[in-house]
């Protein structure tokens, strides 16, 4: 994964324009900003951005993918470059592995139980150990994917009602809601949830594996990418639910960090700015890694879960998803 450049975060309206090799962010209430090219990796546009075609020549020569989020904070979209890493012998082994009914249960089954393993050690592990028992022998029995996606709703909706409790008030969820979030809770973790997609899309596109072949989520899913659902599920919960847990029991978040309507809710500016910075730090933080044996960023581990990935794609070993471990 390219260490040089690094992700750069828009949480204002602007305009991205190109002066010569470099980009050039302007904003009403600032300075222009001077970008290298050579600096960038990505870009994750949390409010309007204006980009034109000069920009997108550039962004496609440097191989530069952006993301925007909505206003609510969700994922809206991407403007991707050219696919220069997907191997064809490897789209070809994921085709086969999707397609096969017996293969692909088994991937989905360990994604689901490695998604509500990573939910249970950030919320409450004691609380969350019946749930997640009931959730292994459901996923066991399990022969679909609906099935599977059911007995994860199950868990997923035992676990808010447990995070609720360690919440203040006006932070607590009451059940989850989106599109638009319907209260504060809820949209924090939509627009942590938004983030996590996009920085997983970005570790997908540097591999060779296609992002329409997915496991759990349907591959007929045509306005998302479905594998990257499928490995955004493992990671929502080492930044959303945790994220939020940090911040509430700081006192970190106040209510003016949000805009809260009636039955809906999303973050304000200054709530903007905290997140995408309490994000940026923590995507910085580093950990031993058990089988490496070395120093990795939060933001490395989708890039190695997608290797691993392709390796069982190609090779055949067994899917093993992230699980928290510290």
């Amino acid at each position: 994964m390219p260490a040089a450049a690094r992700t750069y975060w828009l949480t204002t309206p602007c305009r991205i324009r190109r002066k010569d090799q470099s980009l050039l962010i302007e904003r009403v209430d600032g300075a222009p900003v001077h970008i290298p090219i050579t600096d960038v990796r990505d870009i994750v546009c949390c409010d309007t951005a204006d980009i034109n075609t000069a920009v997108i020549s550039l962004l496609n020569q440097h191989r530069i993918n952006v993301h925007f989020l909505s206003h609510y904070g969700d994922y809206a979209g991407s403007l991707l470059t050219s696919d220069t890493s997907t191997s064809g012998q490897t789209v070809l082994a994921q085709a086969r592995l999707t397609d096969d009914p017996a293969a692909s249960l088994v991937i989905a089954r360990a994604i689901v139980t490695g998604a509500a393993a990573n939910v249970r050690r950030v919320i409450d592990r004691r609380l969350l150990a019946r749930p997640l028992e009931v959730l292994e022998a459901s996923v066991a029995e399990a022969t679909t994917r609906e099935q599977l996606m059911s007995a994860e709703g199950n868990f997923r909706r035992a676990a808010w009602a447990v995070l609720d409790t360690r919440l203040p008030d006006w932070l607590q969820l009451h059940g989850r809601s989106r599109r638009p979030p319907a209260n504060a809770g809820n949209a924090l973790i939509s627009y942590v949830n938004g983030i996590v997609y996009a920085r997983v899309l970005s570790a997908l596109r540097l591999t060779p594996l296609h992002t329409g072949l997915s496991f759990l989520h349907s591959t007929m899913e045509r306005q998302r990418h479905s594998l990257v659902l499928d490995l955004a599920e493992v990671f929502k919960p080492l930044f959303a639910e945790r994220l939020l847990l940090r911040l509430a029991g700081r006192g970190q978040l106040k209510p003016a960090h949000f805009d809260i309507d009636v039955n809906q809710a999303m973050l304000s500016e200054p709530g903007r700015k905290l997140v995408v910075q309490t994000v940026r730090d923590e995507l910085a933080v580093t950990i031993q890694h058990r089988t490496l044996n070395r120093a990795v960023a939060y933001d490395e581990l989708p890039y190695l879960e997608a290797l691993q990935l392709t390796r069982t794609c190609l090779e055949g070993t067994p899917y093993k998803p992230f699980r928290i471990w510290w």
